[in-house]
């Protein structure tokens, strides 16, 4: 009876000692116990070998924990679970299933640590299947197994799936439990069911800082910004703010920029700036300068918001910065195009001793992109060693959007050598380099891929396919791309509708559109736009007049880009009042807005009216481009308004720094050639770079022969012949501009040129 003794309380100070060193992770003196038990022959102590693997466990040491494992000769439920935890940790999918399967029994701890492996890092539609499976096996879930499937409920959008867990966790009275509840609220909101969520929010007993960090970033990801500031000030008033949170709301912060080209933009984005900088003189407020997660989430702030100075202030001062800091730093800089900035960053983080990660070189990789630096952005590129498949993704989009098409589309062919197995994106991408390069055997050859790595189906990449075969002319074979499709959405409704519309297909683009509605797609803006070019290519005010009318009820008829298509419409339409009285209302305006306004008066003959509106957008501070010049030129040329385009002209450079290109020569040449002011024709003509513009020319030589100036008429076709000797046309101007002054000699001659550089005169047709 004393041996009994003795040995039970050497196996429970054995114990103690076993719980000690998982408390500390203590490895080495573990192996000691381990040897111990080895020579005192208790390694058939499973109580004790139970406590080893869980030690083994927590160390990370896996492979000992299974070693023991195996060699025990009894093993209880605790000694699975204990390896079962081990492997879930590690994500070792085969060896958890395969000691799962071992189990002579189960309870919900066991399918807890399958379900929440599967849900955390697994498929997680087998973290749904085993919840399923769980039930059937007449086991009641428990918080944690909620929370788990409600997450994996999450991150697959099965909203149904994730109401029927919510039914559940009613019944068995786990609803008002936080751990539950916060995990439903992360569920609706990722499946984009706000409404539920602010049911669960309001109907939860507590609240803590995960309640209010899932409402506010759902509220953002449904771009309810506001929502998401009131959020906030609930969480700041009831006293639950922790750093997660503030860098969750500076997220907000950051995310609520607004898009650059609204006239109030300033005021706007100056509202948002200054939410940030509250938050910013809260945290310091709650001491939360020194926080380094914080810091940086607050330096992403100011660098979205374009706020440099601000951010280079704040991390000068910060105690503390990583790799992410740093990388911050260089995306602001590639945001605002300023390379150098962005390379002595890259100078500056290595000189103290931080290492670029993959972050680094696609931030820097962007920065050279967006300043249209290709060459810098690609020995960067080589210089990595191995560039993972984001920083292929980043060079291919970086060549395509600055239109080096052939170039990405052999960087592509280099990727497949090096055998990157590329993604969505990358195809993505590269059909976009195919389509802008009208590429049609490359987009076929991206097709053949697709089809053997299965991305067909994928409706991005099917929308850049329908983009490469309608840019290409191949409209019947994207349209057999679309319909191959099991289901579509809007993004691939809009890539066919622009397709048709780009085919001039207008009717059927209407037919396609009213498909839509009734298959219950929302249009969007661009569908909109899309449609509202189909209206303008067929002449049909009535058409647009009935799209202008769906717009309102959706509401979208404040988007600047539906409303300059509307403008632009109406104008094409003849209907330039009904342009006006749209223009007017606008709340938002744009340089394209008001270029497609201005524009419109010129192509219905109120060049007054044209060059009034131009003067208004200047007294509104909009600064005038090129486009705007040429509009309001044109205006001027057609309505006879020489001096006022003259005067236009000429304070093209000094007053909006733009410098005049062929378009405006071409225009204010036409102008003062339609009033026969040849004299000040010779003198802009004399100081123009464009001689070898061969459009000014004949719109010269056209003013002439009207007039009769022969002499500026042998010039000008002189010119011509010289840029293009086989152009039929200006032999033709000068040959009817010698018959119609009697001049038939000179008639001779010209012919006689045209024979001798058998120069052939197409011939005319009749439209009817």
């Amino acid at each position: 009876m004393d041996l009994l003794e003795m040995q039970t309380k050497n196996a429970y100070s054995l114990a103690n000692v076993l719980q000690i060193c998982i408390n500390h992770k203590a490895h080495k003196a573990g192996k000691l116990v381990q040897a111990h038990l080895h020579r005192t022959n208790q390694l058939s102590n499973t109580f004790l070998v139970n406590r080893l693997i869980e030690l083994y466990s927590k160390c990370g040491h896996t492979a000992a924990a299974r070693h023991l494992f195996d060699q025990m000769p009894l093993k209880n439920i605790f000694t699975y679970h204990a390896v079962l935890d081990s492997y879930c940790k590690l994500n070792d999918f085969s060896n958890a299933y395969q000691v799962f399967d071992q189990m002579p029994e189960r309870n919900s701890v066991s399918w807890n640590l399958i379900i929440s492996m599967l849900s955390r890092n697994g498929p997680k539609e087998k973290a749904l299947e085993s919840y399923y499976l769980m039930r059937l096996s007449g086991f009641v879930p428990t918080h944690f197994t909620l929370a788990s499937v409600l997450s994996a409920c999450g991150g697959v959008g099965n909203v149904e799936c994730g109401r029927e867990c919510h039914g559940v966790a009613i019944k068995i009275g786990l609803s008002g439990n936080l751990y539950v509840g916060n995990a439903l609220l992360g569920m609706y909101m990722k499946c984009e069911s706000i409404k539920d969520a602010v049911v669960v929010f309001k109907d939860l007993p507590e609240h803590n800082e995960v309640s209010f960090t899932a409402m506010m970033e759902g509220l953002v990801e449904a771009d309810r910004t506001d929502e998401a500031f009131d959020m906030f000030r609930l969480m700041h008033r009831e006293g639950i703010i922790d750093g997660v949170s503030l860098s969750s709301v500076l997220g907000v912060c950051s995310k609520s920029v607004v898009e650059e080209f609204l006239v109030n933009n300033d005021n706007e984005e100056k509202r948002q700036g200054t939410h940030g900088r509250q938050i910013h003189a809260l945290l310091i407020k709650l001491g939360f300068e020194r926080d380094l997660h914080v810091n940086n989430s607050l330096l992403d702030m100011y660098v979205k918001h374009g706020y440099m100075d601000c951010a280079e202030i704040l991390f000068d001062s910060m105690v503390e910065v990583s790799v992410v800091s740093w990388n911050v730093m260089i995306a602001g800089y590639g945001k605002q195009y300023n390379m150098e900035r962005a390379m002595k960053c890259l100078k500056r983080m290595k000189t103290y001793g931080f290492e670029p990660d993959e972050v680094t070189y696609v931030n820097m990789l962007a920065a050279c992109l967006k300043s249209g630096d290709v060459e810098t952005g690609l020995k960067i590129f080589n210089s990595m060693p191995f560039p993972s498949l984001t920083s292929w993704n980043a060079i291919l989009s970086g060549y395509s959007q600055n239109e080096y098409h052939r170039e990405a589309v052999m960087l592509f062919r280099e990727m497949q050598f090096r055998n990157v197995r590329p993604d969505r994106t990358t195809f993505a991408v590269i059909l976009s380099s195919c389509a802008g390069m009208g590429l049609l055997e490359g987009g076929k050859q991206i097709h053949a891929a697709l089809l053997k790595a299965e991305f067909c189906t994928d409706l991005y990449v099917a929308s850049g396919l329908i983009g490469v075969y309608s840019k290409c002319g191949k409209i019947e074979v994207a349209k057999l791309v679309f319909n191959k499709l099991s289901q579509y959405d809007i993004v691939c409704s809009n890539s066919m509708l622009a397709g048709l519309s780009l085919n001039s297909m207008d009717t059927e683009a209407f037919t396609f559109f009213q498909k839509l509605l009734g298959k219950e797609i929302s249009p969007t803006e661009f569908s909109y736009a899309t449609l509202l070019n189909c209206c303008s290519s067929l002449s049909s005010l009535s058409q647009g007049r009935q799209v202008h009318g769906l717009i309102a009820k959706n509401g979208h008829a404040n988007d600047v880009y539906v409303g300059t298509a509307l403008i632009d419409m109406y104008c094409k339409c003849g209907d330039v009042d009904g342009a006006w009285q749209f223009f007017d209302m606008m709340p938002c305006k744009n340089t394209v807005t008001w270029n497609e306004m201005i524009h419109g008066y010129a192509q219905n003959g109120r060049g007054q009216d044209a060059v009034n509106l131009f003067e208004k957008m200047i007294r509104t501070s909009l600064k005038p481009d090129c486009i705007t010049l040429v509009a309001v030129l044109t205006a001027c040329s057609h309505s006879g308004l020489v001096d006022a385009g003259l005067k236009i002209f000429n304070s093209m450079q000094q007053e909006f720094g733009v410098e005049p290109l062929s378009d405006h020569y071409t225009c204010i040449v036409d102008s003062l050639g339609r009033a026969g002011r040849f004299k000040e024709v010779e003198e802009i003509i004399e100081k123009m770079p464009y001689v070898d513009d061969s459009v000014i020319w004949e719109v010269l030589l056209s003013s002439c022969r009207v007039h009769g100036n022969v002499n500026l008429a042998r010039r000008a076709a002189n010119e011509l012949f010289r840029l293009d000797p086989s152009n039929s046309a200006p032999y033709a101007l000068l040959a009817n501009m010698y018959s119609s002054l009697d001049r038939w000699d000179d008639v001779k001659d010209v012919r006689g040129v045209m024979e001798e550089w058998q120069v052939n005169k197409e011939p005319g047709y009749s439209w009817v």
